[in-house]
């Protein structure tokens, strides 16, 4: 540690004490720059000499400026705007908790009332803003006449268009009689979207709009998969869209779907659009995250194809490949009671969070 006392012969009213040490030194009191800097100039810089008085000579020099140097080394950096990042771990934290209130999510159970409540306690800001919308209708399915309720935030951007991010939320009705709690598949996706509201609500967009939607009844509501019986919310939302020229304004549509597995691997979703798997691509890339993406290459049935059909571009971020496919389980751990939150990661939460960041700004690069 070197400290400097007052230069003799000369009184230093108010001089800063500084004190040079290694990183283990936590006390050492550092001057403001301003005031740093008057005293230098009062006390360490050779003064203009008063009429009749010596000038000072080259040998003041040879002693102030390697102490100058000194002296401004010990000054503070100035501090670097760090760039804002996803929260994994909080959105695990979030799934966790969405699991707790909502385990059971099938439409028309308590279980669904509640996760339409979390869902709606996370977006009160927008809601007093008027950028939260519930789109509530009614379906005709297997079961009869079922109300289904969208929920849609709305982060106003700087251009014109809209970035949609959609996840279903609710969990399967022909499941409802066993313990299927959907960790993957619905939970940790609107754990997801909120995570990234919090994102958004600190770091407003720049360009485009983004718009989040937490979309009701992408499960069938049988057993057997139709056209008919299934992507109720967003089939609805697509329609409804379509009618009030919103459609128009949607640059791209992504879907987050059972993206929290902890050995992921975001399939190459071939009915998505070409350029927005060549996003998709570049984001892994840009993100160091290149080996999570496209080990399997296929077509899926999910919430993007409504609006494939009336013409937005769209992407199906999805790993349809969840656990092992064994002769009692050949899905893995889809649609059965061991989709569980032991089978998710706050790891694989980051990844998919950077992914969705950096695509929307590689899309507002377009």
């Amino acid at each position: 540690m070197i400290h400097f006392p007052e230069p003799t012969g000369r009184k230093c009213p108010g001089a800063p004490s500084i004190a040079l040490s290694s990183s283990t030194a936590t006390n050492a009191r550092v001057p403001h720059p301003s005031r740093f800097l008057r005293w230098v100039g009062m006390y360490i810089l050779p003064q203009p000499a008063l009429p009749g008085a010596p000038r000072p000579d080259s040998r003041t020099w040879v002693f102030t400026l390697p102490l100058l140097t000194l002296l401004l080394a010990a000054l503070p950096a100035p501090a670097q705007k760090t760039a804002a990042k996803f929260n994994g771990q909080a959105a695990y934290n979030l799934t966790r908790e969405f699991l707790a209130v909502a385990p059971q999510r099938w439409i028309g159970s308590p279980g669904h009332a509640k996760a339409e409540q979390f869902i709606r306690d996370h977006f009160k800001p927008e809601a007093a803003k008027g950028n939260f919308e519930a789109d509530t209708f009614s379906a005709n399915t297997p079961a009869g006449l079922l109300t289904m309720t969208n929920y849609i935030a709305k982060f106003p951007g700087k251009k014109d268009g809209i970035i949609v991010i959609a996840s279903h939320y609710e969990t399967n009705y022909w499941l409802k009689d066993i313990h299927f709690v959907g960790a993957n598949d619905g939970a940790c996706t609107t754990a997801l979207l909120i995570e990234l509201g919090n994102y958004l609500r600190a770091h407003p967009p720049q360009g485009y709009s983004v718009w989040l939607v937490f979309d009701d009844g992408e499960e069938s509501i049988s057993s057997e998969w139709s056209d008919a019986d299934s992507l109720y919310g967003t089939r609805h939302l697509a329609a409804k869209w379509s009618r009030d020229g919103t459609l128009g304004k949607i640059k791209a549509f992504l879907v987050a779907d059972m993206i929290g597995d902890k050995d992921l691997n975001i399939d190459r979703v071939t009915n998505s659009t070409p350029w927005l798997l060549d996003v998709l691509k570049t984001a892994a890339k840009n993100t160091g995250n290149s080996s999570h993406i496209f080990k399997y290459s296929e077509d899926e049935q999910d919430d993007h194809l409504p609006f494939a059909k009336r013409g937005v571009p769209v992407l199906d971020v999805i790993d349809a490949h969840y656990g092992p496919s064994t002769a009692a389980s050949p899905d893995g751990y889809h649609h059965n009671a061991q989709d569980t939150i032991d089978k998710i990661s706050a790891r694989s939460l980051q990844i998919s969070g950077d992914l969705f960041i950096e695509m929307i700004r590689l899309i507002n690069q377009r």
